[in-house]
């Protein structure tokens, strides 16, 4: 017998295949593409904190140019850690790397935005890296925070950290002081997330919207980022 394929089982496949192809232009725009990260940097306006991007694994910063659009229109200054290539290191490694930007530009009092993947390192920074006069807390998008139970269909060690009881997200489970300066975006339907991303502590944010990475250009995930911003430097 054939399993009866509603409206929603139809919708999801329907996104996962836009969520796809919205991936593998984003990776050429990354592998192919000579794209400026300076162009969003520049002076934020008055009472506008400045903004740190954290792509997820295998994503270049280029993955979150809609994101970085829309703050720079909204007067934020923006920054990318080009030294995070395709964020293929360790949470601690990656971390490091963007704790290392923050200082060296001089940072204070900025909000990390991140997504998938770049939502633990944001988490780990708020717990090992930051006082709170330089990291006010972080907006994350579609962020595994209890792992992925599709994370044991690859075996590599870049995805071994999603695993739900892997050692880094245990140790980040336990860091539940920070969970108060997240924010947490997700929707109704992730397909490498099929958990979804609700982290207890945190405020959490649940959209109509599907897919991975499509939300990323997404007009209402946008308008969740920016609102989570002021909440978390009201």
């Amino acid at each position: 017998m054939i399993p009866h394929r509603g409206p929603e089982t139809g919708a999801n496949l329907v996104a996962w295949a836009r969520d796809y192809a919205y991936a593998a232009r984003r990776q050429a725009a990354g592998l192919l593409g000579r794209r400026d990260p300076a162009r969003f940097r520049g002076p934020g306006e008055p009472g506008k904190v400045p903004v740190v991007l954290i792509p997820g694994v295998y994503e270049s910063w280029t993955f979150m140019i809609p994101v970085a659009r829309v703050l720079r229109e909204h007067g934020h200054e923006v920054h990318v850690v080009e030294d995070l290539g395709f964020n293929t290191g360790t949470l601690e490694e990656m971390a490091a790397l963007v704790d290392e930007h923050v200082r060296r530009e001089g940072l204070e009092r900025c909000v990390l935005v991140a997504h998938s993947k770049g939502g633990l390192i944001g988490k780990h920074l708020l717990a090992r890296h930051h006082e709170r006069t330089v990291v006010q807390g972080l907006v994350a998008v579609n962020t595994p925070f209890s792992g992925s139970a599709l994370a044991r269909l690859l075996p590599l060690p870049t995805i071994r950290v999603f695993l739900p009881h892997s050692p880094e997200l245990t140790a980040l489970t336990t860091s539940r002081e920070v969970d108060r300066y997240i924010v947490s975006v997700y929707g109704q339907f992730d397909p490498h997330i099929p958990g979804g991303s609700r982290l207890e502590g945190a405020r959490n944010v649940r959209l109509p919207t599907r897919g991975h990475f499509l939300p990323l250009g997404d007009p209402r995930v946008h308008r969740a980022i920016l609102d989570g911003i002021r909440e978390l430097t009201r």
